[in-house]
């Protein structure tokens, strides 16, 4: 049997991950027989009809905290798990990623409207912070068991606006290991009759915010400049490239939107595959990288004394380890339990790791050979299946595409078509 885990079948790949704590009824849930059921999709969204599939790779040779970790993925877009796995082991001889995460606070937005002085009703707001709070004390004693719970309230004015000026009230809670959005819409909910008598106004929208700016989560990577280098390219070479294109993404909003959406890429794939919101950290993550009033790349390159390539990467991360779709869905469990986080916090770091690794690829790519070359295989395979090729022609009709250079479907139709006419 093959050492290299990309060349294993699936079921071989499947066997592989017994390796990694998980058992059996865990295995099952990557199957088409085992993994989410009608009966528990009726259960999570109105209007079942069906199922929908996506792939679940595992992304390998990853180190973050010293610690090993696989990492299952969900996507559809070639390439991603493949240049993560090889940025993640481009990334062992530097020792691997380093990340923290801020505590587990998010933000419940509360609107105020209708008043006779805003500032005088900021200032009745402030005076009464300890009443406020403990008028939400208690709504959740299982977070606050362990710690969580409304800590602050602060306050913003809304000078000007289309309705004219109002307050902005911000309940801060700490959410412990779970997103967070249940707990907080309801603690608002609670809070406004309270607010609207402390005020004089009236409380319109009761919300959590997703900019999760109070919720960090930041990795940092370092790649000596000699495991850069590769076929014509010195590791020199390749630095230098990288730090080009990422000046790029920091000076032009039109580059950074591509830059950015790299990074997520890899973010993305890691909060389908373990029932995350991704949505909501994808918002916070555009609306994180404008803070400055200029839309700019959320991670930075440099160099440094020593000639290695670092990259940083900093942003909001408002994921769960408890609660929601992380406990429904069973794939979503399982790849729970093959990362085995300890806390909301650790999974961030893990997260915003495969982000940095997945942006590190993209600029690697684009500085030296071009971004297509990696995609090439990949995709040639999926116009060969678009073309109707059976699983025994895909790779065949593939190689001849890439080799020729001409992926296209009509290309993987005649070659299709040739091969019938051989059959015949």
């Amino acid at each position: 049997m093959s050492n290299k885990f990309y060349e294993l079948s699936q079921p071989e790949r499947r066997y592989r991950l017994l390796d990694a704590d998980l058992d059996p009824e865990d295995i099952n849930t990557y199957t088409f027989q085992g993994g989410l059921q009608p009966e528990t999709a009726e259960s999570m969204i109105e209007n079942v009809v069906g199922l929908y599939s996506l792939p679940v790779g595992i992304a390998q040779h990853f180190v973050i905290n010293d610690r090993p970790v696989l990492i299952p993925m969900v996507i559809e877009e070639p390439s991603v798990v493949a240049a993560a796995s090889y940025m993640a082991r481009l990334a062992l001889p530097g020792g691997g990623f380093k990340a923290s995460s801020d505590a587990p606070e998010m933000i419940g937005q509360m609107q105020v409207l209708d008043l006779q002085d805003v500032y005088t009703a900021q200032k009745s707001i402030m005076e009464h912070e300890q009443e406020l709070l403990d008028a939400v004390k208690g709504q959740d004693p299982l977070l606050e068991r362990y710690g969580g719970g409304a800590h602050a309230i602060e306050t913003r004015v809304i000078p000007e606006s289309s309705i004219g000026a109002f307050l902005v009230l911000h309940l801060i809670y700490d959410v412990r290991d779970v997103m967070g959005a249940n707990a907080i819409n309801t603690a608002v909910e609670l809070l406004a009759p309270l607010v609207e008598r402390l005020t004089g106004g009236r409380v319109h929208l009761r919300i959590l915010s997703n900019l999760a700016d109070r919720r960090l989560a930041r990795s940092e990577v370092r790649i000596p400049v000699e495991v850069l280098a590769f076929d014509n390219f010195s590791g020199e070479q390749v630095r230098k490239g990288i730090l080009e294109a990422y000046a790029f993404a920091a000076a032009d909003p039109y580059r950074a939107a591509t830059h950015n959406k790299g990074i997520m890429n890899g973010v993305d794939a890691v909060l389908m595959a373990t029932g995350n919101d991704w949505r909501a950290v994808e918002a916070g993550a555009h609306a994180y990288a404008a803070r400055s009033g200029t839309y700019t790349s959320l991670s930075t390159w440099s160099q440094n004394e020593a000639g290695d390539l670092v990259g940083k990467l900093e942003m909001p991360m408002a994921v769960g380890i408890v609660g929601g779709a992380t406990r429904v869905h069973p794939t979503a469990k399982a790849n729970l339990k093959l990362i085995n986080p300890e806390s909301a916090g650790e999974l961030a770091q893990i997260i915003v790791s495969v982000g940095l690794a997945q942006n590190l690829g993209a600029l690697r790519a684009l500085a030296t050979e071009g971004i297509q070359r990696g995609h090439m295989g990949l995709h040639a395979r999926q116009v060969a299946v678009a073309a109707g090729a059976r699983p025994d022609q895909v790779m065949v009709i593939a190689s001849q595409m890439v080799e020729e250079k001409n992926i296209h479907i009509s290309r993987a139709l005649e070659l299709l078509q040739q091969w019938r006419n051989n059959d015949s």
